[in-house]
């Protein structure tokens, strides 16, 4: 069961509990499924229930309690290990080892068959967003950035010239003028540098954190995402030299740190989301330093890669398969950001 399935059988359980009047209130047009924050247990979480709380004139646990039985209760087969209910009311749920099995094979071939495209989707359908033209490098920088990510969410999104109707610009931290800021770091960096502090931090342009940025080391964000891409196409290029094919069946990927990698691919839609949504391109960069880190500690412990005499086997191909995702993962992100993403570094 994947995160969209568990979402629509969740949000199939609210329909049923608002037909068999157990839930009085309107039902959402969707349920986001997460993963669990701290605290929480389990594969995925959900706030449904403190969403519609209010409206049914219930405590939140009562409504979380409500759902949890009528989705044990209408949920078919065993995808659904265990429902948990956590905190104020958050609703915890364990999926079943095949299940767990078959939603990180499926992650696999959503990623393959969305390539860069991976975690667009329609959440911001039908908005529309008109977001002032600055001057500034930074805040221009980000307002184009702003935009993009919109759009990857369904939204109608423009820059437009600012006028006393239109919004101001995205409010930042300004940084050195745009030749100069260029000029030094060249434009990957300089879009790093603009674009991974939050907003409100200074950018990266100033001394040594703009050095840090052209030095190749894994304590510099972007030569990690970097390097982590560049790894990625290595491993696809020596695959093809042994023929050996990547395999999307994920039953073997169960050790930690190909656990820790697939969360962190299952999380991009929702990153992707929340970085359109608080128009955040920093968030989307933190994320890619997360899984640049993620991905190289993947590789160390779990080669995909045959080494010395070793036959290649079921569980390379599908850490193949992992490791192409995360490259594709990695390269969409990137160009979101405009930063180039190359096969060799």
């Amino acid at each position: 069961m994947t995160p969209a399935e568990l979402s629509r059988t969740v949000l199939h359980a609210v329909c049923r509990a608002v037909e068999d009047d157990a839930l009085p209130g309107p039902v959402p047009e969707r349920v986001a499924v997460d993963r669990p924050r701290p605290g929480g247990r389990g594969d995925y979480a959900t706030n449904v229930a403190l969403r519609l709380a209010g409206p049914a004139g219930r405590p939140p646990r009562e409504v979380a309690e409500i759902l949890r039985t009528t989705l044990l209760r209408t949920t078919p087969g065993s995808a659904i290990e265990r429902v948990e209910i956590t905190g104020p009311g958050f609703l915890n749920f364990t999926l079943a080892a095949h299940s767990r099995a078959d939603a990180r094979t499926g992650l696999l071939r959503t990623i393959r068959h969305a390539g860069t495209r991976y975690g667009h989707g329609d959440a911001l359908a039908g908005t529309t967003v008109a977001l002032a033209h600055a001057e500034e490098p930074r805040a221009a920088l980000w307002t184009r950035t702003a935009v993009a990510l919109l759009r990857t969410q369904g939204a109608e999104a423009a820059v437009v010239p600012g006028a006393a109707e239109t919004p101001h610009p995205v409010p930042v931290t300004p940084a050195a003028t745009a030749d100069e800021l260029y000029a030094r770091l060249g434009p990957d960096a300089a879009h790093w540098a603009l674009l991974r502090p939050a907003a409100h931090d200074r950018p990266y342009t100033d001394g040594e954190a703009a050095r840090t940025l052209l030095v190749q080391r894994e304590s510099n964000g972007l030569f990690l995402v970097r390097y982590a891409y560049a790894r990625t196409r290595a491993a696809a290029r020596a695959a093809r030299q042994l023929s050996l094919t990547p395999a999307e069946t994920a039953g073997t990927l169960t050790e930690d740190p190909a656990t820790a990698l697939l969360a962190l691919l299952g999380d991009h839609p929702a990153v992707l989301a929340a970085a359109a949504r608080l128009r955040a391109p920093d968030r989307l960069a933190r994320h890619l330093e997360h899984l640049a880190d993620t991905y190289l500690r993947f590789q160390e412990t779990c080669p995909p890669l045959p080494l010395g005499d070793e036959k290649p086997s079921a569980a390379h191909r599908s850490r193949l398969a992992l490791a192409e995702a995360t490259g594709t993962v990695l390269a969409g992100g990137l160009s979101l950001l405009g930063v180039d993403a190359p096969e060799h570094l």
